[in-house]
This record gives C-alpha cells, sequence and structure tokens, in this order.
C-alpha cells in the first residue's frame, strides 16, 4: 500500500473520529439540558429550534452562574412562611388583593435570594428557569392572571384562586431552594378552599345526597 494511500486512510479515520465525538457531545449536552431544565427545555424547544433552544438555555445557565444566589437564614424562611399565611388569610375576603401580595412577596423572596428583579419578567423567568425549572411555568400563568386581574379586572375568583396555588408553588421552591419536596398542589388548593369556606359557611356547596 503507498503512502498516499496511507495517509488516506489515517485522515478519514480521523474525520470520523471528528463526527463521532461531535455527535456524542452534542448529545451529551442536549441530556444535560434536558435533565435541568424538564419541561422549560421542551418549551423552549418549540418556541424555536432545538439549536437555537440550547443556545439559549447555554445562555441561562452562563448568566445563573454569575448570580450570587443565596440561602435564607432559617429566621428568613420563618419569617416568609408567616407573611404566607397572611396571604392565604386575606384571599378569602380581597381575593384580588391577595393575588397583588402573593406577586410582591415572590418577587421580595427572589430579590433575598439574590435574583434580578428590576429586568423584564422575561428575564426573570429565564433567571428562576435554571434551579427552579419544574416551578417557573407556575410563576408565568400566576402572572398572567394577575395582569388580567390588574389590566380590565375580568379574572374570575377562580382564577384568582389558581393564581395563588401557582404562586405558592414557585414560593415554596425558593424557601426550599429547589430541592425540597415539590409542593402538593391539590393541598394547596385545599388550604385556600377551606379558608373561604369556613369564613363563609353559606357559600360553601351542599353535600350530595
Amino acid at each position: 500500500m503507498s503512502t498516499g494511500a496511507i495517509i488516506g486512510i489515517v485522515v478519514a479515520v480521523v474525520v470520523v473520529v471528528a463526527i463521532i465525538a461531535v455527535a456524542l457531545r452534542a448529545k451529551a449536552r442536549s441530556s444535560h439540558l434536558r435533565d435541568r431544565f424538564g419541561d422549560e427545555y421542551d418549551r423552549t424547544v418549540r418556541a424555536s429550534s432545538k439549536r437555537e433552544a440550547e443556545r439559549e438555555l447555554l445562555g441561562r445557565e452562563k448568566r445563573h452562574a454569575e448570580l450570587e444566589i443565596r440561602d435564607l437564614t432559617p429566621a428568613e424562611r420563618e419569617d416568609y412562611t408567616s407573611r404566607w399565611s397572611l396571604v392565604q388569610a386575606e384571599f378569602v375576603d380581597r381575593p384580588g388583593a391577595a393575588v397583588d401580595e402573593a406577586d410582591r412577596l415572590v418577587t421580595a423572596l427572589m430579590s433575598d435570594r439574590g435574583y434580578p428583579v428590576d429586568g423584564d419578567h422575561d428575564q426573570r423567568v429565564a433567571d428562576l428557569s435554571v434551579r427552579h425549572s419544574s416551578t417557573v411555568e407556575h410563576y408565568r400563568l400566576a402572572r398572567s392572571v394577575r395582569a388580567k386581574h390588574t389590566g380590565d379586572g375580568d379574572a374570575s375568583t377562580e382564577e384568582l384562586r389558581e393564581a395563588i396555588v401557582r404562586y405558592r408553588a414557585l414560593f415554596d421552591d425558593l424557601l426550599s431552594d429547589g430541592s425540597g419536596t415539590p409542593v402538593d398542589k391539590s393541598s394547596v388548593d385545599g388550604q385556600v378552599t377551606d379558608r373561604a369556606d369556613t369564613a363563609h359557611p353559606h357559600d360553601a356547596r351542599p353535600a350530595t345526597q
């Protein structure tokens, strides 16, 4: 076999190995992003393309790494938990005001954890999605209900109740640093409903005979 043929074979092997390495690296990157962002990965891919979505998510990781995220002290956690109880109590008589206060409380909690809150909503969501991907969609939906409420005041009591539940999901996740037990939506839902029924028993539905 001539020297030229040997060189050609070596070059071909190197090219094939390089292609395989690139493919494996891309697969590993996709797997990492899918594991880290969960449903947020799929949502971002649907909004653009896989390549653009992964570039966006990698950018989020890079930005998040530059943030100074800190843990809350036990006293701060206790204070926030007490303040949330007041939000739930307020929902009984003033559901709209309770949603507004829930939004302010979650924003304050984000700020205390080290997340920038002065930017636009999309940037806030992007920052949260890195460590709180399982609950960031709850935040999106809660904010959309609040916007409906503050805009034309057309949000129903049921929608406002659902917003409280969704705010609570992110609230609990931020308190536990994204590593605690996911919030039980039915449990939180029941707390809000029980408070309303206790305060206004005449509004409760009659038991089924």
